[in-house]
Parts: structure tokens; C-alpha cells; sequence
């Protein structure tokens, strides 16, 4: 986003302004916010011109852009677990998972040496290994482990399953040193409740047990990535950290998926139609509109209603399931699902109250989903 050029304030009879404006700073960010620019003062003499017109918008109201943004990552990233379950229908899932996230790194490294030139992707050697780290544990860990899943677990169930993400945010910032409040201890323990409860069709046959596993300890790593990315020294410049976890994480897919042996065997001219359809929603809307949409809000909304993907996106994903793919809903997805949301609405809503310091926890923006 561009900031608007300031404009020249209207001169004056007699007037002599005490404080001029700061002008703007060579090279800086073209997104960055403007800086407070302290009103010139002027002396008690009338001001040539009428007075400029009041903001006719309510403070505080959000635009229509917000809501677009919300309603893409509220549909998109909903959208790709199904997008997942059929690529890997006929696809490796670690060399799937490699070839979603290096493509749309490689094209997010395009686009911004054609718009910024080398100095969008500079950084010190700290933020690039920063970056890496955090790309190994949301995309290779968090995401890599969700596509292995889903080669066993509908998905729906992952999709329910991944929504316990916060929860364990909550547990790794309190051994970070915040003592976490008595609703964020409920919201926790209603949600392991809804774990215990999604589970069952693992414990009873009915899923592969090997599948939820992995999917928990996606989450676990997921959780782990995001707090990371707080505590590091990260690129000050959104899309280039972005794109830089998107290389890390394609690269150690890549790197899986070789050691797996999954390139065996692979003809991909056995790969379906459906399948290559899905890899291409997965780069274009997955790992680049919906994490545009994603990085915008972080910037322009505030971090609660941000945060409300967390329990809109296994909504859409178990409806799109049912509806695209014809995938069950048994009891206990209904009812460990419907659990696993009311926790995470109970996390989530203690950042509304009043005393809570802001920026301590939230999800970074990636191209997981």
C-alpha cells in the first residue's frame, strides 16, 4: 500500500508556521505508514480558503476491502484442504507439497524484483536464517505433515483437527514467561476435550490412527512457527519473508519427498486432471491470494476479527467435503468439531477484553492453506 502524498497547507496573511513538515525518508518502505507529522501552528490570522471537510467515515469503521480479504481467507484457505485431499489423490504428497510452495516462491521472488528491484529481497544474514527456520516449521513440519495425513484422514477431519492450532498457541506462550488467563485455560481444555472426542474414529478403525497423529503434530508445529516468529529477528519486508519460508519449506519437502522415495515409480502423465487443477489452485490461491489477502489484514483490520479464521476455515472445509467428495459426517466429527471451535472462539475472545496486550500471540502470514 502507498501512503498519500501529503499535501501543501494553505498559506497565510501573516501567518509564519513555527513547525514544518518532515518530509519522507529516501528508500523507505512503500507500504510503511505514514510518520506523525505534528500540525503547523499558526498565528490568530484568518486562513485564506475555506477549512477542509471533515472525514464523513465513523472512526473506526472498517471498509469493504476488509471484508473481501476476510471473506478470501475465510473461503480460500477453508477451501484448500479439499484442494489437498485431491492432489494427493494421484500425487507423492511430500513432492506435491514441494512443488505448491516453490512455484509460488519463485513467482512471489518475481514479482518483487520486477516491482522493487533486489533491495525488495535484502536481507541480513540473521532474517534469512530466521526466515528459513520458520519456513521449516510452518510449511515442512505444519503443512508437509497435513498433505501426509491427508493421504488417510478425509478432509474435513484434518481441517477440524488443524483448528487446534491457537490452543497450542496458548500453551507455548505461557512457557514463553505469559501466564495465560483462566479463559484461555478453559478454551484449552475444551479443545483437548475436542480432539479426544475427533480421535474416536481412529481409536475405533475407522480412520487410519497413523493419520491423526500426524495431523496433531502438524498443529503442534505449526504452533511452534508462529510463536517462533515472534521471538526472532524476521525480514522487515512482508513478501520477501514470505517468499523465503516458501523456498525453505518447498526445498525440505523436496528433500522428504526424495529421501521417501516418492519419486519412484512417479509418471506423471498417470497424475490426473482434477489433481493438476488442485496443485494450481493450491499456488495461485492458496499460497499467494489468500496470503496477500492474510498479510493486508494483519496491517488494516484488527488481529481479533483477523483471528477469526481459525474457526470459519473447518466450517467451509467439512462443508466442502461433504458436499464435493461425499465425505461422512459422523457424530463425532459433528461433536468434536462443534467442541474444538467453541474452545477456540473461548481463546480467541480474550484478546477483545480490555487490558490484553496486543502482538503477543497470532498466527504469522504464510501460504500454508
Amino acid at each position: 500500500m502507498t501512503s498519500p502524498a501529503s499535501s501543501q497547507p494553505a498559506t497565510t496573511a501573516g501567518a509564519t508556521p513555527t513547525t514544518a513538515a518532515t518530509p519522507a525518508t529516501p528508500g523507505s518502505p512503500a507500504d510503511a505508514p505514514p510518520a506523525d507529522v505534528p500540525p503547523v501552528a499558526l498565528t490568530k490570522t484568518a486562513t485564506v480558503g475555506p477549512p477542509p471537510p471533515a472525514d464523513p467515515r465513523p472512526a473506526g469503521r472498517l471498509g469493504g476491502a476488509v471484508w473481501l480479504a476476510l471473506a478470501v481467507v475465510y473461503i480460500v484457505w477453508g477451501s484448500t484442504y479439499l484442494a489437498i485431499r485431491i492432489a494427493v489423490e494421484t500425487m507423492p504428497s511430500f513432492l506435491s507439497a514441494a512443488a505448491r510452495f516453490l512455484i509460488a516462491g519463485f513467482l512471489l521472488v518475481g514479482y518483487l524484483l520486477v516491482r522493487q528491484g533486489p533491495a525488495g529481497l535484502k536481507v541480513s544474514g540473521r532474517q534469512l536464517a530466521s526466515a528459513a527456520l520458520v519456513g521449516l516449521l510452518l510449511l515442512t513440519g505444519g503443512n508437509g505433515l497435513v498433505v501426509l495425513g491427508e493421504t488417510s484422514v478425509p478432509s474435513g477431519l484434518a481441517a477440524l483437527l488443524v483448528a487446534a492450532v491457537p490452543l497450542w498457541m496458548v500453551v507455548l506462550t505461557a512457557f514463553g514467561g505469559e501466564r495465560p488467563k483462566a479463559a484461555e485455560l478453559a478454551g484449552v481444555l475444551l479443545g483437548l476435550v475436542g480432539l479426544g472426542v475427533l480421535s474416536a474414529p481412529a481409536i475405533g478403525g475407522s480412520v487410519a490412527p497413523l493419520g491423526v497423529v500426524l495431523i496433531i503434530c502438524a498443529t503442534l508445529l505449526w504452533a511452534a512457527g508462529s510463536f517462533a516468529s515472534k521471538k526472532v529477528p524476521m525480514p522487515g519486508n512482508v513478501l520477501a519473508a514470505s517468499a523465503y519460508q516458501m523456498l525453505a519449506g518447498g526445498f525440505c519437502n523436496l528433500l522428504i519427498g526424495l529421501v521417501r522415495g516418492e519419486q519412484r515409480g512417479l509418471d506423471l502423465a498417470a497424475v490426473s486432471g482434477r489433481s493438476w487443477l488442485a496443485l494450481a489452485y493450491l499456488v495461485l490461491f492458496g499460497s499467494l491470494l489468500a496470503f496477500t489477502a492474510y498479510a493486508w489484514l494483519l496491517r488494516s483490520a484488527p488481529l481479533t476479527l483477523v483471528a477469526t479464521y481459525a474457526y470459519v476455515n473447518p466450517v467451509v472445509a467439512v462443508l466442502l467435503g461433504w458436499l464435493i467428495l461425499a465425505e461422512p459426517l459422523t457424530g463425532p466429527t459433528l461433536a468434536g468439531g462443534g467442541i474444538v471451535v467453541a474452545g477456540v472462539c473461548l481463546v480467541v475472545s480474550v484478546s477483545r477484553r480490555p487490558g490484553r496486550r496486543p502482538g503477543r500471540r497470532g498466527s504469522e502470514p504464510s501460504a500454508r492453506r
